[in-house]
């Protein structure tokens, strides 16, 4: 399978996943479906497994929502396989992507800075 095409496997399935969690985590009250995010589907050349990155918001307090996302796996499979025309439906493994939170604490520290002194703001230094 050349590059290209798994990129656009890949580009489905992360429409696809992205859909099927809304439908599937209806049933769950504790989740809140709109702090979780599919950022990247990674799929295995031969289409039998793959990644599916997801980042949720205020993950360290919701340590479980990962864990209840890999138990509904296999009904997002049976989605997949009804609404997607593949040769196999892959088996999906839900990791957590911390990239987006990483980008969040950075954009934080650097709101958080000082303004710069601009030159003749300060006050004077002697030169020695």
């Amino acid at each position: 399978m050349s590059i290209n095409r798994l990129d656009r496997v890949n580009a489905l399935l992360l429409r696809e996943i992205a859909d099927d969690l809304y439908r599937v985590l209806q049933s769950e009250p504790e989740i809140d479906i709109a702090g979780i995010t599919v950022t990247k589907v990674c799929c295995a050349p031969n289409l039998r497994t793959a990644d599916v990155w997801v980042s949720i918001m205020d993950a360290e307090q919701h340590p479980n929502w990962l864990r209840k996302l890999s138990k509904h796996a296999k009904e997002i499979q049976e989605l997949i396989n009804r609404n997607l025309t593949l040769r196999f439906t892959p088996h999906l493994r839900f990791r957590l992507d911390v990239g987006i939170a990483k980008g969040d604490r950075v954009l934080d520290i650097l709101n958080h800075l000082p303004p710069a002194v601009e030159e003749g703001d300060g006050p004077e230094i002697p030169e020695a």
